[in-house]
């Protein structure tokens, strides 16, 4: 298998990994094979004031590849943006078990620092 990618982000802004540690909820259907994460981050280091209309998608890169997802909700005061919730679906087991295996990777990753 060919490394696309060492390290594993995620990102809102191509190129600038998100400081801001998420809180995470996973939700199956009963059979197993559809549900989603919700990503809440509070106080997003890389989406700004000036920035924040450009941010089009959420991005999850690791070794294997790139997941996306254009599901963005921002939460902005007046001066900075206090609140980002994303939700990335997947229809099928292997998707699920491909979503998995970054959650894992990006867990490890933070026990790491």
């Amino acid at each position: 298998m060919t490394k696309i990618n060492e390290d594993v982000a995620i990102q809102f802004i191509k190129g600038k990994n998100e400081k801001a540690h998420p809180e995470i909820r996973l939700f199956r259907n009963l059979d197993g094979k559809k549900g989603k994460a919700v990503y809440k981050f509070d106080k997003p280091t890389t989406i700004t004031q000036m920035n924040y209309k450009s941010v089009q998608k959420m991005y999850l890169i690791d070794s294997e590849g790139l997941l996306s997802t254009k599901k963005i909700d921002l939460s902005i005061s007046e001066d900075h943006v206090k609140e980002v919730k994303s939700t990335y679906n997947w229809n099928s087991e292997e998707e699920f078990e491909r979503f998995m295996r970054f959650a894992s990777r990006y867990a490890n990753s933070l026990s790491k620092n």
